[in-house]
């Protein structure tokens, strides 16, 4: 199947949320829906593969109501989902049919990408739907999704899918231009932030608050989007959602390069994560925290070693073998997330001690590392990047 000459930015993620897909009342905005699908129809055919995710579906179980305000209860927020969600997909389809494409509903929530089987099979899914031309329109599983395992925001959510399928751009459009140097509305003179080399305190500082009535997210989000994309080596770009063919002139403005005009564009790390660690860093809620001296730190943080016993100096919560924990500093600091090759109890016992000891003081030994190398992420300095 031919898609043209290649492209630098040939997968591109695109997120939209609700309050750029709906009207100050809540209603479903029609003509904003019609605009983003040709343009992500025009991008397909440039020769890109496109994948959305969309917000939306609550909003649009809101608009059906008539309410005004989105309710606070997980059950109501499904009820509304389940109604709006066959709403939103069904104008999808009808605008991407009347161009000649096809879309494709996938429904995620966070645990379905907390499961490294599940993560492997929405990844073969997502590419097999790529392969035949198909359009997917992602979105949270809003109405099974209780508080514990829901995303929060399909910010993350879009961060998480562009890792997932190895996109070169996310596109996160908003409400707002981008990211300005203060927050919005406290200030006459701020300006548009147009690149961002590094993801600073500084830069966390300028996010503000939360975001509509009728969404969940705000900068706040998506700079916590941004961190996982860069990280996961894409490029990603928060841009005006309301102006006209801003998809569009984004992608073009990358494709030339280095005259960021538009938006605000977060780039990529060079020492980004491999897929398997991008699941071990973004994908896993972590059951405990394991201690660790100077020493250690450094032989993890600039050497890519494994963590043996011998550097632990405490352990935080009670975890079984094969869960993830943070690796923490003498100060508290987090350095690091990984698999655990022995419970809390038995780390208890072996921390401090050598690894020749483990067998004397266990009556057995699993592994010499309590987290081997290939298993471990680090948080800051040198990222080992194993596969």
């Amino acid at each position: 199947m031919g898609r043209g000459r290649k492209k630098k930015y040939n997968r591109v993620v695109v997120k939209v949320g609700s309050s750029t897909l709906t009207h100050p009342g809540g209603k479903l905005n029609i003509t904003r829906i019609d605009h983003l699908v040709r343009q992500l129809v025009d991008l397909k055919n440039q020769g890109r593969e496109v994948l959305l995710v969309t917000s939306g579906a609550i909003a649009a179980g809101m608009g059906d109501m008539n309410l005004d305000v989105r309710p606070g209860s997980i059950p109501e927020q499904q009820a509304l989902a389940a109604l709006g969600q066959g709403v939103l997909i069904g104008l999808y389809n009808k605008f991407f049919r009347e161009y000649g494409e096809k879309g494709a509903q996938i429904l995620l929530t966070a645990s379905d990408l907390e499961d490294r089987g599940r993560y492997l099979n929405a990844f073969n899914t997502l590419l097999t739907l790529l392969k035949h031309g198909v359009i997917p329109v992602i979105n949270e599983n809003d109405t099974v999704a209780t508080q514990e395992i829901k995303f929060g925001d399909n910010d993350t959510l879009s961060a998480r899918v562009a890792g997932l399928v190895e996109a070169d751009l996310l596109i996160v459009l908003s409400d707002v231009e981008g990211l300005y140097n203060g927050v919005p509305g406290e200030g006459s003179d701020l300006e548009v932030i147009r690149v961002v080399e590094d993801i600073t305190p500084d830069v966390e500082g300028l996010a503000g608050g939360r975001g509509s009535s009728v969404g969940t997210g705000g900068m706040i989000t998506k700079i916590k989007a941004a961190r996982i994309a860069v990280n996961s080596g894409v490029t990603m770009v928060i841009g005006p959602g309301y102006e006209k063919n801003v998809l569009l002139s984004l992608v073009d403005m990358l494709e030339k390069g280095n005259n960021y005009n538009k938006g605000t564009t977060f780039l990529p790390k060079q020492d980004y994560l491999t897929k398997r660690k991008q699941w071990l860093r973004f994908n896993l809620p972590v059951s405990g925290s394991i201690k660790v001296d100077k020493g250690a730190e450094t032989a993890l943080v600039y050497r890519g070693k494994s963590l043996l016993p011998g550097g632990i100096t405490g352990v935080e919560g009670d975890f079984s073998e094969g869960e993830p924990v943070r690796v923490i500093n003498h100060s508290g600091k987090e350095i690091g997330r990984g698999l655990v090759n022995y419970s809390s109890e038995e780390i208890r016992v072996i921390q401090g001690h050598h690894t020749t000891d483990i067998s004397s003081l266990l009556g057995y030994m699993k592994q010499e590392e309590v987290i081997h190398r290939d298993n471990l992420v680090i948080e800051r300095g040198k990222i080992d990047n194993g596969d």
